[in-house]
């Protein structure tokens, strides 16, 4: 499980901010959503280098905090967050590999 702190994210480069610094992003990281789905897609996959967290071949990473705040602050973002966690996995599925990804909603 990794626990993002949704309260440090108040825009897109905020919520860029967060996840890079969270994750490990590469240097390299864009700073948008397809690059963020990017670096995710490969949490099982180190050898890719887009993140400093991994999780198991065949296991999900959960991401985990309170995101009613960022829900009521940041529609937009808490939105992209849920849409882009959920292509992750389904691009995953798509080549025959396994979910990687979660979300944990609790307040």
């Amino acid at each position: 499980m990794v626990s993002v702190n949704c309260d440090n994210i108040h825009d897109w480069p905020s919520l860029h901010e967060v996840f890079a610094h969270v994750f490990g992003f590469p240097d390299f990281y864009g700073r948008i959503m397809d690059a963020w789905i990017d670096c995710m897609e490969s949490l099982d996959k180190p050898e890719d280098g887009m993140s400093r967290i991994h999780c198991n071949l065949g296991t999900v990473l959960t991401l985990v905090k309170d995101v009613r705040r960022i829900r009521e602050r940041c529609r937009e973002q808490y939105d992209a967050i849920i849409e882009c966690s959920a292509f992750v996995n389904w691009s995953r599925i798509e080549v025959g590999e396994a979910t990687v990804l979660a979300l944990s909603f609790y307040s």
